[in-house]
């Protein structure tokens, strides 16, 4: 990939650990700008991975080849609206990481016209291990869904999605994913004290177990069912504690709880994404 002017409006934690996977992987931190309002954060940014910055949005945005919109959803409108006239010209392809808001709206702030690809990143980008969904608009070239897959790509695995409404979808699985899994952690943290296990012994294992069964996932060529089937011995412990589980609704409760997000997902974009 050509190493193109790339420009993140927002410093926080995503557009952090884009910068750092972008230039571990050899992306030139001469071409990366970063504005804020937050000068402690572009300096750290700037002696951390030696990138440019300015806490001028509209200058960055002039320069911009590739446009990442790291800010929060409820500060979007404002940002967007504030850059338009200087995107108007340049046409950067615009990446943003707001959740919830669609490409129409971003596009209507931004004058209209741009090539622009939502991404659903989720915080485990922190540490390179980020699931990211992607659904770019129809002003968006072929070789433009790879330039932002490759950026998206420095912090973890990525996926396209068909239909833009499925972003709510990703929102809902990977995006509010990370929470019900440490909650899972935080339940069995809390087991084994009740077992006589001190905290930190307890918190070791179940990271641990929480890693392997993770990595053990991600290597095999089965599915969860047959992964679970192989460590449950009739008779044992596992089948004892999975026969818990199956009897108070677990699979139920999980459905539940993602649809919840879901809904929860598509009322937010209503609401931020309005005239």
């Amino acid at each position: 990939m050509k190493h193109k002017i790339l420009g993140f409006i927002g410093a926080g934690n995503m557009a952090s650990s884009l910068v750092g996977g972008l230039v571990a992987d050899g992306y030139p931190a001469r071409n990366i700008w970063v504005s804020d309002v937050d000068e402690t954060k572009l300096d750290a940014l700037s002696l951390k991975f030696g990138v440019n910055v300015t806490g001028d949005n509209r200058r960055l945005a002039s320069l911009s080849e590739i446009l990442v919109l790291a800010v929060k959803p409820q500060m979007l409108r404002e940002i967007a609206e504030d850059v338009a006239e200087s995107v108007a010209g340049t046409r950067p392809l615009v990446l943003s990481v707001a959740a919830g808001i669609e490409e129409a709206a971003i596009d209507r702030w931004l004058g209209g016209g741009q090539a622009i690809v939502r991404c659903m990143p989720n915080t485990p980008a922190l540490v390179k291990t980020s699931a990211t969904g992607l659904h770019a608009n129809d002003k968006t070239t072929a070789a433009q869904r790879s330039e932002a897959e490759s950026i998206l790509r420095a912090v973890g695995l990525t996926v396209w999605v068909e239909r833009e409404a499925q972003l709510d979808a990703v929102t809902a699985i990977s995006g509010s994913g990370p929470a019900y899994f440490f909650l899972l952690m935080e339940a069995m943290e809390g087991a084994a004290a009740g077992l006589g296990l001190d905290a930190e012994t307890a918190r070791l294992l179940v990271q641990q177990t929480a890693l392997g069964a993770a990595r053990i996932a991600m290597e095999s060529e089965e599915g969860p069912a047959e992964l679970r089937r192989r460590v449950t011995s009739p008779n044992g412990t596992t089948e004892r504690a999975i026969g818990v589980f199956e009897a108070k609704g677990l699979r139920e409760m999980v459905a539940e709880a993602v649809a919840a997000a879901h809904e929860r997902a598509i009322r937010l974009s209503q609401e931020l994404g309005g005239e």
